[in-house]
């Protein structure tokens, strides 16, 4: 769990505000996920397979556009692992005000 204490000088909003970026990021996060799974389904349904016996047991000669196409279907996943890492710690955060 993360707490995030916040401490202000002033009456204003302060907690409301970082809330609602906070919640705006996890937004933002959450669109890019959906991006990042449909290339990922993209790939999956391209060549039948899952993702995860793609990095097992694939190599870029196994693809039709080689390099490009694996580093492309390996950076989706490793983007995809990025942000649900960064959307779990988001979601955890506990708010404390002074």
């Amino acid at each position: 769990m993360i707490k995030l204490q916040i401490e202000s000088d002033t009456t204003d909003n302060v907690l409301d505000i970082i809330k609602t970026a906070i919640s705006a990021e996890i937004k933002r996060l959450e669109i890019g996920l959906c991006k990042t799974n449909e290339q990922i389904k993209k790939f999956e349904t391209e060549y039948n397979v899952s993702s995860e016996t793609f990095q097992k047991e694939f190599t870029a000669e196994n693809l039709k556009k080689g390099d490009q196409e694996y580093i492309e279907w390996a950076g989706e996943l490793k983007i995809k692992e990025k942000i649900m890492a960064d959307l779990k710690k988001l979601k955890e955060i506990e708010y404390v005000a002074c």
